[in-house]
């Protein structure tokens, strides 16, 4: 008397445990993508929307590991191209890991200057060395981030090319290509633009100003800006009020970084994931 109820539950446990159908998993991967897609314009604002968007980009890389439980996609990137995604996977991770490298290096820059200042105020010779290091590296940083950006348009145009059919090749191929663009976005921001001394002059002395003057320049060319007044001026004679507003435009600097690199370092952990999921479904 009690067979009639085992089946029921026996079916019951199967039909939660493993999706069958593909189709409610690739259009949510697919509005996932489009959502963050429609925020590109956005990412090239700030520090912290380019923040959002690799987070945005963690959560789909995430649900990713669900739609390659499914047969139906398994087969797709076998029979597909298993051989261009594998390949494009490890692109993506080694650009992913450049830009993570790029921000932990000018975070290190804007911390040890951040340090000086606070600790060697008075000392107008080793405050300027300090200044002087921190300007170089820009440079120098400025330089790399350039041959970067232009191996990225290259990859971005390459990956963008054919994005056609819904199946787990074609969302992974539009995931790396909204990934490659969060990171010249990124790379953008970390290089900067030179924004003049005039303009941090402005900003600390009127809050109206720096209002209509500030959306025009990322967190980092304020600090730039802010590094570069100092050295138009006797750093020693600079006001407490100058000084004041340098350490406050790094230690916000500072913080929005410091999210870049957390997020960066999930979305790298993400990748490297759905990497190996993609190898096991090849070992199986």
């Amino acid at each position: 008397m009690a067979s009639p109820a085992n089946p029921k539950s026996h079916f019951h446990a199967r039909s939660v445990s493993l999706p069958s159908e593909p189709k409610p998993l690739i259009p949510q991967a697919e509005n996932h993508l489009r959502r963050i897609r429609s925020s590109e314009a956005a990412t090239t604002s700030s520090f912290s929307s380019v923040s959002i968007t690799i987070s945005s980009l963690v959560d789909f890389y995430d649900s990713v590991d669900d739609l390659l439980l499914l047969p139906h996609a398994q087969r797709a990137f076998v029979q597909e191209g298993r051989d261009e995604v594998l390949e494009r996977s490890l692109s993506l991770l080694d650009i992913c890991s450049t830009g993570k490298d790029v921000v932990a290096q000018t975070k290190e820059t804007v911390q040890v200057l951040q340090s000086t200042l606070r600790r060697r105020r008075g000392d107008e010779l080793a405050l300027r060395n300090e200044v002087g290091t921190y300007l170089a590296s820009r440079k120098k940083a400025k330089k790399t981030i350039q041959n970067c950006l232009k191996n990225l348009k290259i990859k971005s145009t390459i990956s963008s090319s054919d994005q056609s059919g819904a199946t787990i090749v074609s969302i992974l191929r539009e995931a790396e290509g909204v990934a490659l663009k969060t990171i010249e976005s990124l790379l953008t921001l970390v290089r900067g633009k030179s924004a003049s001394c005039s303009f941090f002059f402005k900003w600390m002395h009127s809050n109206r100003v720096a209002a209509d003057e500030r959306a025009s320049n990322s967190e980092l060319e304020i600090v730039d800006a802010a590094v570069d007044a100092l050295l138009s001026h006797k750093i020693g004679k600079a006001s407490n009020i100058q000084m004041e507003h340098v350490q406050k435009v790094m230690a916000e600097l500072e913080s929005h970084i410091q999210d870049i690199e957390e997020e960066m370092e999930h979305l790298i952990r993400r990748l490297i994931k759905t990497r190996v999921s993609l190898l096991n479904i090849l070992n199986h």
